[in-house]
């Protein structure tokens, strides 16, 4: 099997991907990048957390344009899982009004990129309706 890496340092590949993130151990902020201080109380000390997979959509917005190249329409948008909100894309969907809805339910899910010369795929992730 050919290597692959996340696109982000936040999202973990395996058998059950998700995404981590950094947590304040004096107030529980969470934040997906690096942080020296917590911009909610000043802390310094963090923890890794696995976040859940599955959340709901809060806001999103349909995508019409775009840079040269960037495929139209798509579906941007904000996902609160369990208290930890995360942007990504929503995949696996038609990108209509119809089909997209504030509340929906929507799980992690991740895709190929690409793959170099060397045969390392890049795996992004994005969040896909989950069918009830």
């Amino acid at each position: 099997m050919a290597a692959q890496i996340p696109i982000v340092d936040y999202l973990v590949l395996g058998d059950q991907p998700h995404l981590t993130a950094h947590e304040c151990t004096s107030c529980g902020a969470r934040y997906f990048d690096r942080r020296n201080a917590c911009a909610n109380c000043s802390g310094t000390d963090f923890r890794h957390v696995n976040i859940a997979t599955d959340g709901e959509v809060r806001a999103f917005t349909i995508v019409t344009f775009a840079a040269p190249g960037v495929k139209v329409p798509f579906v941007s948008s904000i996902v609160d899982f369990d208290g930890t909100s995360a942007r990504g894309n929503i995949i696996n969907v038609e990108p209509t009004p119809e089909h997209i809805s504030l509340g929906m339910k929507v799980k992690l899910a991740t895709y190929s990129l690409g793959t170099d010369d060397t045969g390392t795929e890049a795996i992004g992730f994005g969040f896909e309706p989950i069918n009830n």
